[in-house]
């Protein structure tokens, strides 16, 4: 394991019996040097009871001599074998009760804009149920009419190498099934780091909508010739005779 189980515990007990730096039990904790200065000023972890990690088999107490004897050594975490393989997380991810509201608005995000994944992965991503997100790509979930489709990423349910290892997961799969992808779907299965770097498609404004296919006839084109004002605003020629009237008598 990379570091300590009940860690933030482990850290309150480092803090409290040794001499150890912050930065050396921030490294054995997998905290920040800075979280392990508020627990020694109060403000962090309050009412955390310490968790001894040489009794419980975790830390050796020649470690904590060494690491107060030299402040640059590095705690060393005892390798238990049964502990071997526990950091690999098992099962669907958990979700904080704080987001699992958000959840059905991810699964609508994932499977509209990437329908490519299978439920698996978008399980995995979100941390739901198959039953759940087969609902949802139906559109048969209780609450459909008032759920908008919300990146998973901006709501802190993944990260975005997540997303983007399972986008390139399901391209390759896509391309070993051999299956021809249309346009759309090949624009898809890019990444969303990718799609976000590209550049945006030149659009025509509503106003002129249309106009682009508008041409002028061979004969219109021959006929319209604007080559000099006379033609343009097609002006009568002036007749001699209305001149000579118009012209005051000397």
């Amino acid at each position: 394991m990379s570091k300590p189980l009940m860690s933030k515990a482990t850290a309150v007990w480092l803090v409290d019996n040794t001499t150890l730096t912050f930065q050396q039990v921030a490294d054995f904790c997998g905290m920040h040097e800075l979280e392990v200065q508020g627990i020694a000023d109060g403000d962090v972890a309050t009412g955390v009871k310490g968790f001894d990690p040489v009794a419980n088999n975790q830390l050796e107490a020649i470690e904590i001599e060494r690491g107060q004897a030299n402040p640059s050594y590095r705690l060393k975490l005892k390798y238990n074998a049964a502990a071997v393989g526990e950091e690999k997380r098992r099962g669907p991810r958990y979700t904080p009760l704080s987001k699992r509201q958000d959840r059905p608005a991810a699964i609508l995000w994932l499977v509209k804009f990437h329908p490519e994944l299978t439920d698996g992965q978008v399980g995995k991503l979100v941390g739901t149920t198959k039953p759940t997100i087969q609902s949802i790509r139906e559109r048969s979930h209780w609450n459909i009419a008032n759920i908008s489709p919300i990146d998973p990423v901006a709501l802190g349910l993944c990260r975005q190498s997540e997303l983007d290892a399972a986008v390139q997961v399901a391209a390759r799969r896509k391309a070993s099934e051999g299956s021809v992808m249309s346009d759309d779907e090949r624009r898809k299965l890019v990444s969303t780091e990718q799609s976000l770097g590209m550049a945006p498609e030149p659009k025509i404004p509503s106003s002129i909508a249309g106009l682009e296919n508008f041409s002028l006839s061979e004969q219109e084109e021959k006929a319209a010739d604007y080559s000099d004002a006379d033609s343009f605003f097609n002006l009568p020629e002036a007749d001699e005779d209305e001149d000579d009237e118009d012209s005051p008598v000397r």
